[in-house]
C-alpha cells in the first residue's frame, strides 16, 4: 500500500529542532522527500553563529530511516536565499509539492520597552520569512499550472500562534507577526485555489527551545509521551500536506496534546445602528458602555474566547 505523501516533495523551514524537526520527520515517514531547512543559529533570539549541523542531522536521520532528504542552511528571511531554497527542492526532487513554514525567533519585551531592532527582527524572520518562501513556491506552482493547462498539487502549512489569538503581553512583535501570518495564509489560499494549491495555518502548543520558559512549570511526565511534545502537532501537518486535505483551505487550526480545534472566522457579536445621520458621543456611550459592563477590566475578547477553547 502506498504512503499518503509518496512521490511528493516538501520543504520544512526551521526544521533542525523542535516542531520543525518533528514535522520534517513526519512528512518523511508519510513518504515525502524533504528539504530540511534550518539557519542553525543556537540562540532562540536568532543569535550565534549559523551552523549546518541541525539541518544536516535531521536530513541524515531521514535518510537513515530509508527516506530522501536534503539539508539547506539558508536564511528564509533573505529573499534571495528563500529563492535558492525553493530552487534547490526543484533541482533535487524535480518539483515542489509541500511547503511548511515554521522558522522563527523570539525577542520578548513589553511594548513600552521594546527596541526597534527587537520588533524588526521578529517580524522579519516570522512574517517576511513566510512571505519569501510562499512567494517562490507560489510562482513555481503557477508556472507548472500554466504548463500543464490545469490544476497542480500544492500545499502550504503556515505556523501562527495562540499569542495572536489571545494576545501575549510580553510579545507584541511575535503576536503581530503571527497575526500577519494568518492574513497572509487566507490571502494566499484565495489566490492559489484556482491552481490546485491550498494554504492553511496552525497554532501549535509544544515544548520546544522557543517555549522552554512558557512551560517551565509544567514538567514532562516520567513515562509516556509528553502532552506538550511536538509529536502531537506533526500528524496534523502531515494531514494538511496530504491529498486527503484537498477541501481544507484558508483554515486556522489550534493543535496540541491530542486535540485539534478548527477556528471560526470572526463573527459579529453585536450590532448597533445610529438613529440619526451619524453617531454622537452620547449615543455611543448609551449603547456600547452597557454592552461591556459585565466584562472584567483588562479582559480582551480574544482572551475570553481562547480561555473557552482551553476549557472544552
Amino acid at each position: 500500500m502506498s504512503l499518503p505523501l509518496e512521490g511528493l516533495a516538501a520543504i520544512v523551514t526551521g526544521a533542525g529542532r523542535g516542531l520543525g524537526r518533528a514535522e520534517a520527520l513526519e512528512l518523511a515517514r508519510l513518504g515525502a522527500a524533504v528539504v530540511v531547512n534550518d539557519y542553525g543559529r543556537p540562540g532562540r533570539d536568532g543569535s550565534g553563529e549559523a551552523s549546518a549541523g541541525p539541518a544536516e542531522e535531521v536530513a541524515a536521520e531521514i535518510r537513515a530511516a530509508g527516506g530522501r532528504a536534503l539539508a539547506h542552511t539558508g536564511d528564509v528571511a533573505d529573499f534571495g536565499q528563500a529563492r535558492e531554497l525553493v530552487e534547490s527542492a526543484v533541482a533535487e526532487f524535480g518539483k515542489l509539492d509541500i511547503l511548511v513554514n515554521n522558522a522563527g525567533i523570539l525577542r520578548d519585551r513589553m511594548v513600552f520597552s521594546m527596541s526597534e531592532d527587537e520588533w524588526d527582527s521578529v517580524i522579519r524572520v516570522h512574517l517576511k520569512g513566510h512571505f519569501n518562501t510562499t512567494h517562490f513556491a507560489a510562482a513555481h506552482w503557477r508556472e507548472r499550472s500554466k504548463a500543464a493547462g490545469g490544476r497542480v498539487y500544492g500545499r502550504i502549512v503556515n505556523t501562527s500562534s495562540e499569542a495572536f489569538l489571545a494576545g501575549s503581553a510580553g510579545q507584541p512583535n511575535y503576536a503581530a507577526a503571527k497575526g500577519g501570518i494568518v492574513g497572509l495564509t487566507t490571502s494566499t489560499a484565495l489566490a492559489l485555489a484556482k491552481y490546485g494549491v491550498t494554504a492553511n495555518a496552525i497554532c501549535p502548543r509544544a515544548r520546544t527551545r522557543m517555549t522552554e520558559d512558557v512551560f517551565a512549570g509544567l514538567a514532562a511526565p516520567d513515562e509516556g509521551l509528553d502532552p506538550l511534545a511536538p509529536e502531537h502537532v506533526a500528524p496534523l501537518v502531515g494531514y494538511l500536506a496530504s491529498p486527503a486535505a484537498g477541501r481544507v483551505n484558508g483554515q486556522l487550526l489550534v493543535v496540541h496534546g491530542g486535540m485539534v480545534a478548527v477556528m471560526e472566522q470572526p463573527r459579529v457579536q453585536a450590532k448597533f445602528d445610529s438613529k440619526q445621520d451619524t453617531f454622537t458621543f452620547d449615543e455611543l456611550d448609551a449603547l456600547l458602555t452597557p454592552h461591556y459592563a459585565d466584562r472584567p477590566p483588562g479582559e480582551t475578547f480574544a482572551a475570553a474566547e481562547v480561555l473557552a477553547l482551553k476549557r472544552r
